[in-house]
Order: structure tokens, then C-alpha cells, then sequence
């Protein structure tokens, strides 16, 4: 992930979530957002099943 660019991050971020992708995926995807201190970070964790 360190290779995608923020803005692609941040989409695919809310892409993943609008598709209800496995969750496993979007809290890795919200992961490296924290990481990066991005300003568009999700507001709340993606809870695991």
C-alpha cells in the first residue's frame, strides 16, 4: 500500500466501504491512513465480523 498515492487511498478506502468489501481489507486500507496522518481518515474503526 505504501505505493498508492493518498488521494488513491483515501478512495479506495470509501470505494471498498460503498462495496461492502471484507472488512479484513478495509481496516487494513484505514491502517496505513492512520499511518499516514491523512486529514481524510475515517472518523470511527471498522469494527471485525
Amino acid at each position: 500500500m505504501q505505493r498508492l498515492s493518498d488521494k488513491l487511498l483515501t478512495e479506495s478506502y470509501y470505494k471498498a466501504k460503498e462495496l461492502k468489501l471484507n472488512p479484513e481489507f478495509i481496516l487494513l486500507i484505514q491502517q496505513e491512513m492512520i499511518r499516514r496522518s491523512l486529514q481524510d481518515k475515517p472518523k470511527q474503526p471498522v469494527q471485525q465480523a
